[in-house]
C-alpha cells in the first residue's frame, strides 16, 4: 500500500495507529503538539511535521486523534481552507452530537468526514480483539477499508455520523458500572481482610457468566413484556438489593454504587410494577 496517511495527535492511542499504519507499510506524516512525542515514530520511517499546515499539505487521509471535541476544532479550524475534498477521519473520543456537528462542519467545507469510535486499548491495535466502530461517509469507509482493518475489525454504523459514537457511549457505560461493582466488591471483602486479586479470582468467571442473561433482557425489552414468565420481579430484586445495601453499610463500605438502583427499582415497585421483571427499569432508564 502507497496511499499516504497524516495521523494528527500521538497519544498512547494516536501512536498505536500511527505504528500500526507505518507497519502496513504505507508513507505516514505525524504531528503532536509536543514534537518530543514524534520522535519514536520518526526513527521507525515517519514524516514528523513540524506543525499542522506541513503535515496536512498532501493529498492522503487525515487521520485526528486528539483529546477532546474542541481540541479538534483547535487543531482543525486554521487549516480548514485547504482541506476541500480531502478525507477526515476523526477517532478523538466525542459525543454524538459532537460527531454530527464535526460532520456538519466538514460538510460546509467540502470536507470527507468518517467519525471513528474505537473499542480497544492502544496496545491492541492491530491485534486480536481490536474493533473500531465508524458511521458518516460511507465511500471515506470503503474507499479506506484497508488501512482501517490494519488497526481492528471495522464496523460501519450508517450515514449519521454520531452512531459510532453513541454506541461507544452505551458500550462504555456498562463497562464503567461494572468496574464500579467490582471495586465496590472488593471493598466489601477488602474491609475483611481479602485481597483484591483474590477476590477477582471469584468475580471474574462469575460476571462473565451473568453476562449471559443480557440476550434474553434485551429480548424482554424489545417485546415489552415485562409481565412474561420466569422472569426476576422488581419485588424480588428490591428485597435483593436492600440487603446488599445492609452488607455494605456493615463493612463500612459507601452505598454511592448500589443505592440509585435500589432507587430506581424501589419507584418502579412505589408506581404498581412490582410483580414485573426486573428488565422493565429500562422504561424509566429511557425516560419519556
Amino acid at each position: 500500500m502507497t496511499t499516504s496517511t497524516t495521523v494528527l495527535g500521538l497519544g498512547a492511542m494516536g501512536s498505536a495507529l500511527a505504528r500500526a499504519a507505518l507497519d502496513a507499510g504505507r508513507p505516514t506524516v505525524v504531528w503532536n503538539r509536543s514534537p518530543h512525542r514524534a520522535q519514536a515514530l520518526g526513527g521507525r520511517g515517519a514524516v514528523v511535521a513540524g506543525n499542522v499546515e506541513e503535515a496536512v499539505a498532501g493529498d492522503g487521509v487525515i487521520v485526528v486523534c486528539l483529546f477532546d471535541h474542541q481540541s479538534v476544532h483547535s487543531v482543525l479550524d486554521p487549516v480548514a481552507a485547504g482541506l476541500s475534498g480531502r478525507t477526515v477521519i476523526n477517532l478523538t473520543t466525542t459525543t454524538p452530537n459532537e460527531s454530527r456537528e464535526l460532520a456538519a462542519w466538514a460538510a460546509k467545507r467540502g470536507i470527507v468526514y468518517l467519525d471513528g469510535a474505537i473499542m480497544a486499548v492502544p496496545q491492541m491495535i492491530g491485534g486480536p480483539g481490536s474493533a473500531i466502530l465508524y458511521s458518516g461517509s460511507v465511500t471515506a469507509f470503503e474507499q479506506h477499508r484497508p488501512l482501517l482493518d490494519r488497526w481492528g475489525v471495522s464496523s460501519f454504523f450508517g450515514p449519521d455520523a454520531g452512531m459510532a459514537s453513541l454506541y461507544d457511549m452505551a458500550m462504555l457505560t456498562g463497562m464503567y458500572a461494572m468496574f464500579a461493582g467490582f471495586l465496590h466488591g472488593a471493598a466489601m471483602v477488602g474491609a475483611a481482610g481479602v485481597a483484591a486479586t483474590e477476590f477477582a479470582e471469584l468475580q471474574v468467571p462469575f460476571l462473565a457468566a451473568m453476562t449471559g442473561q443480557l440476550a434474553g433482557f434485551a429480548a424482554t425489552v424489545d417485546a415489552k413484556d415485562y409481565a412474561g414468565e420466569g422472569q426476576q420481579s422488581l419485588q424480588f430484586t428490591e428485597t435483593a438489593l436492600a440487603a446488599l445495601l445492609r452488607a455494605t453499610a456493615e463493612q463500612g463500605v459507601a452505598v454511592e454504587v448500589l443505592q440509585p438502583v435500589h432507587d430506581i427499582v424501589q419507584r418502579q415497585i412505589t408506581a404498581g410494577f412490582g410483580d414485573h421483571g426486573t428488565a422493565r427499569i429500562f422504561e424509566e432508564l429511557k425516560g419519556a
